[in-house]
Parts: structure tokens; sequence; C-alpha cells
């Protein structure tokens, strides 16, 4: 099932209308001139525009992430072990004390100095935030600086995950000047990775240069050119045209169109999900959030939307999360039983655009929802123009595609953000105090087997009180041309260009 048909042509006109979008807007004199002043660039096509002018204590701290251009205390592997970055060690002191010691010889892109003070700076601006970065939900720390290297954070009980909270983008450290009035923070020219930040045109465009004084390995290109184009079938044709380098989420239609050596698909701890507002007339009744459960047929929805380019969600957590399937099958939540069906109750749908298939399963959800008595209208925006709606519980409903593990490494933030009575981003309106006691405990918990089933208690205590409807975990496909080489293919989303990307 395709909307907005037909979607080739639809293609075709938006690769017209990107072009020149890429502009970097210089222009030569002369074919000798352009030679000698030819930099390396690379041309970014971006999946969504800024929602808070780059603040990094947003989710667009990930841009500046994704452009290495702002830079935290601890770097989260691949396999989710924190390591060194802006701090070169650390140890914990007592059960509720961590100390950190700061690199030396660092730099922010303005020419002053990293040192404690910046850290402990940029860490209380995050702490004050209103809201706080989704990573402090129900956190509260002390942070101090004993000496001009050394930072010390206080906590209110014994958190083993401290260091890893702390590879949050959201808690990059940027120089003074950053931070204005009325918590307004601007990033430009205010990191310390291999990128400055030196130009932002609203929700437009951003640009970067190297930075030559770097602490780590010098970048090998000379600039990032990053367009936001929210529209799918735009950024692939960006690539397909050459108007783009490097593409995010292309849109699972438009492969067959695409050069298949350009195109890289990457699992991701990502699920597609149903919020059900349980504050809505229609879906606070359990009986409702029931019957809209049975009626989701995920196997429909991944077949005729991702052409099997996603797995079936058997929980909250998916596939890239190895441990979690067996966990789960240790410690199986209750299945429903009964038949339950609506009797023409009228809900509200919402979803955006920005990723292209969610408006192609909020109509098949529509149907399947019908099906059993739910009258469904759909509400589809750019994402921009619809979240601050679907935070204030406007619709009955809301779809959205969600990182599981994007700050820490470890879902426990995640849930807390989303199911906790007090998390920043709980589109559900959900609150239930078993499961505040089942996070608090699971946050409370070693690294490791014992986290782990914990994790799986909570996302069981969630789903059998039918919060949300897991859909499906995605697997993004992104797009590079054959000009670049050592793009990161990050499931986290945290990278993409860094010092080791190259341009022909």
């Amino acid at each position: 099932m395709h909307l907005n048909t037909p979607k080739l042509a639809l293609t075709l006109v938006l690769g017209f209308l990107l072009t020149g979008c890429f502009d970097s807007g210089e222009t030569q004199s002369n074919a000798e001139n352009a030679v000698e002043k030819q930099v390396s660039e690379i041309r970014i096509a971006m999946l969504q525009p800024p929602r808070t002018g780059l603040s990094p204590l947003s989710d667009d701290a990930f841009k500046l992430s994704r452009w290495s251009t702002a830079e935290t205390l601890v770097n989260l592997s691949d396999k989710s072990i924190a390591q060194p970055m802006l701090a070169t060690e650390w140890n914990q002191v007592d059960d509720n004390l961590w100390r950190f010691k700061i690199r030396q010889g660092v730099k922010f892109h303005d020419g002053s100095a990293l040192d404690a003070k910046a850290v402990v700076n940029s860490l209380q601006k995050a702490l004050d935030a209103a809201p706080k970065p989704r990573i402090l939900d129900g956190i509260e720390w002390q942070v101090s600086a004993p000496d001009d290297f050394t930072v010390d954070i206080k906590t209110t009980f014994n958190d083993p995950l401290l260091p890893s909270r702390l590879s949050s983008p959201q808690l990059a450290i940027l120089s003074g000047p950053a931070y204005k009035e009325n918590g307004r923070v601007v990033p430009t020219k205010a990191g310390t990775g291999p990128f400055v930040l030196t130009e932002i045109n609203g929700t437009s465009s951003a640009k970067l240069e190297r930075f030559d004084g770097y602490w780590g390995e010098k970048a090998k290109i000379e600039r990032i050119f990053a367009q936001y184009v929210p529209d799918g079938f735009a950024r692939a044709a960006a690539l397909r045209t050459g108007e783009a380098d490097v593409v995010e989420a292309v849109p699972v239609s438009q492969i067959a169109t695409m050069d298949q050596s350009q195109l890289h698909e990457v699992a991701m701890p990502r699920t597609n999900t149903l919020y059900l507002n349980n504050k809505s007339d229609v879906f606070s009744q359990i009986e409702m959030r029931k019957a809209a459960t049975q009626a989701v047929d995920r196997e429909q929805i991944v077949k005729t939307v991702y052409e099997n380019h996603a797995d079936l969600a058997k929980g909250l957590l998916g596939p890239a999360l190895a441990w979690a399937e067996p966990v789960r099958q240790e410690n199986p939540r209750a299945e429903l039983n009964g038949e339950y069906k609506a009797h023409g109750d009228k809900i509200t749908i919402g979803t955006f655009t920005d990723r292209a298939e969610l408006p192609e399963v909020a109509v098949l959800l529509k149907q399947q929802l019908e099906a059993v008595g739910f009258v469904v209208d759909l509400d589809i925006r750019e994402y921009a123009q619809i979240e601050n709606d679907a935070l204030a519980g406007k619709f009955d409903a809301f779809l959205l595609s969600r990182a599981t593990v994007l700050d820490s490494g470890d879902p426990v933030a995640y849930m807390q953000s989303d199911y906790g009575c007090k998390g920043s981003f709980n589109l559900g309106l959900f609150c239930s105090e078993e499961v505040d006691a089942a996070l608090k405990y699971a946050d409370r918990q070693p690294l490791g087997e014992l986290r782990q089933k914990a994790i799986i208690d909570v996302e069981n205590k969630i789903l059998e009180q039918y919060a949300a409807i897991p859909l499906l975990h995605e697997r993004v496909i992104q797009g590079e041309s054959a000009k670049v080489k050592g793009v990161q293919r990050d499931p986290r989303e945290r990278r993409l260009i860094d010092q080791f990307t190259q341009a022909d």
C-alpha cells in the first residue's frame, strides 16, 4: 500500500526542487580561482529540522553529536561500555559520590580552555533546565569542582549508570558564553569537537568547519553542510541526483529506485509505537485499550508498508538489544484473553510526515481499528508542528518512531521518560504507582543480568496495562554516495560524520 501516488513522479519533482539547496554560498570569478579555493565538503540531508535552535538541552543535541561538534565527558562504545572522552578517568568514591578527571589541553571553539568550572557550568545548566534533559528524569545531582581539573558528582542514590548517563548528547559540555538568559543555549563556536558549528540558518540548514585546534586527530574533511529535508522522497532524490552525499532514513518505498550500493540497512534500537492516551475519554477505559491492542495486525503493517524491512515487535525493546528476547521468554507477560470491541467510539490518531512510513502506518491502523468498531480520524503534520499538541494529550493515540536507548545505552531512561508518572515525554499521560516502583528498582540494579530482568519486568507491567501498542522495530536505511568514506552507521544515532570521514 502506498500513499500519495505516483511516488516516482513526486520524487522526480522534489529532486528538481532540491537543486541549489546544498549551495555552499561561495562563487568563484574564474576556474583557476575555484580550484585554489576548493574545499572538501560533506553535504547531508537531515531527517528533521531543529526544534529548539540546536539547543543541546533538547533532542537537537543529537544533531550536534552526529556532526561531531559538541562532546560529552564520557563516550559510549558500540557495546554500550563507558569510555573516556572529555573525562580521562573516573571512580566511585563512595555509594553516592563519583569523581571525574577532566582532560587537560582541550580548547573550546571560541578559544577558551576546558576546565572543571566549565564542566560544572554545563551540567548545572542541564540540571536547572525546564524541562530537564530526558536522561535526568528523576535525577538530582550536586556538581562541584574540588580543583581545576576534577569534577565531583554527588547523587541521591547509588547509581551504577552514572558514567553512561554522562554520555548523553544532551549533557554536552559547551563554553560559558553559549548559555544565554532565560535558559536559551546558542551552540555556535562553543563545542570541543573536530568541527566548529559556524552558522545556524533556522530550520533550513547549518554549516560547520574543521577545527584545527582539536585535541584529538584532525578531521579529514574541511566542511559539513547540513540541510534539513523532512520529506523522505526529497531526501532520496537528493542522493540520487548527487545533491547530497549522506542521507538520513531513506524511505523503504524508494529503495527500488536507488543505486543499491549506496544504501546501508542498520537494525535500530527504535520501536514504532502507538501510544494510547490513558486520560482520553476512550482510552481511559482499559477495555478500549485492550480492544485497540487486539485489533492491531503488526504483520500486515510490516509486510505492506515496510516491505519486510522491519521486525515485528514482541515488546517495547527489539532485536538490536540482543539480551531482551531471551529474558522476555524467561519472564513472559500475561496474555490478552477474551474478545474486545468498540461501539462507535470516536478517536483521533496523530502522527507526523518526517518519517515517510508513518502516515501509511496510520492509514492501516485506521482500517484495523475501524474493523472492531472505532471511528477514527487522522491528524498528520510535520513533527515540529505536532509535538506540542502530542505532549499536551490532545490526541487519543499518537504514533511515534521512538529510540529506546538513545541517551545512555540503557532503556531505563527511555521508560522513565515515556511511562513514568513524571516522565518528560509521556505521550500517553500514563501513570502507575506499580510501574514507577518497578522503574525505580530497575534503575538501582547493577549493569548485567539483574538489571536486564528488572527492565523486562517494567516492560511487562507497562504492556499488561495496555499503555501503548508496540508495532515494529525499524531498520533504518542510510544513503551514502560513492564520494564519501568512513561515514558512521550508528544504531544509536549519535554519530554520522566524524574526524575520520573522507570525501573524494
